[in-house]
């Protein structure tokens, strides 16, 4: 899954000579978190977000100052320079620079221009595409020795029960070396006799109790 495929492609922005007041009244009418600031050629020169505004927003208890400082430009507490994405990189390439940074937003960027936003609920949401959870279907965890080829040998339990695998991925078992467990999202709503033919394996153990996740 690229970042073209889960951004925002409706962005909204400010230039530099905006104000404060500009950017307080764009959040609390769009309900977002962050403004990216562009030029006149729409290439992205910074960014702001509901901290850094709520910051440079005076008091509420100062009506002496509060419209000179809402007067003062958006460039004056914008953060530069912005990380960025491209809109052909890996989900997966994104989620690794919201974990390490710690970001809510990443602006993508083409040819130097803005075309689009990553926020942490798009992320959220493809990892839900990604696992299958959307629709009706059977969560199955089964721990696998850690070899080459274990993949394709466990599939074949799906296989000739006919079973449809909607989803699958993998994680460590840190308390077993050579081991690993194998998640799968499958369209069915009565697995018993897979996971029979899965138990008379030696090598395969399913460790999950079966239910229905469509609730």
């Amino acid at each position: 899954m690229f970042v073209q495929e889960i951004m925002k492609k409706k962005v909204i922005s400010l230039k530099k000579h905006n104000t404060i007041a500009d950017a307080l009244s764009l959040l609390h009418k769009h309900h977002i978190r962050h403004i990216p600031i562009v030029d006149d050629d729409q290439h992205l020169i910074g960014i702001v977000s509901d901290r850094d505004i709520r910051d440079a927003s005076p008091s509420i208890l100062d009506s002496e100052i509060n419209q000179a400082l809402l007067d003062h430009t958006i460039d004056q507490i914008m953060s530069s320079p912005v990380v960025t994405t491209h809109p052909d990189e890996l989900f997966e390439e994104v989620a690794n620079i919201f974990y390490e940074k710690e970001f809510a937003c990443v602006p993508v960027v083409h040819q130097k221009k803005l075309i689009g936003m990553v926020t942490e609920k798009d992320l959220l949401y493809a990892f839900i595409q990604l696992t299958g959870t959307q629709g009706p279907s059977t969560r199955l965890e089964i721990r696998v020795p850690d070899r080459v080829g274990i993949l394709s040998d466990v599939s074949t339990f799906f296989s000739k029960r006919n079973i449809k695998i909607v989803s699958v991925y993998t994680y460590p078992t840190p308390q077993q070396s050579g081991f690993k467990i194998l998640v799968f999202r499958i369209q069915t709503m009565n697995p018993m006799n897979m996971i029979h033919d899965i138990k008379q394996s030696k090598e395969f153990e399913v460790v999950t109790p079966m239910r229905e996740d469509n609730e």
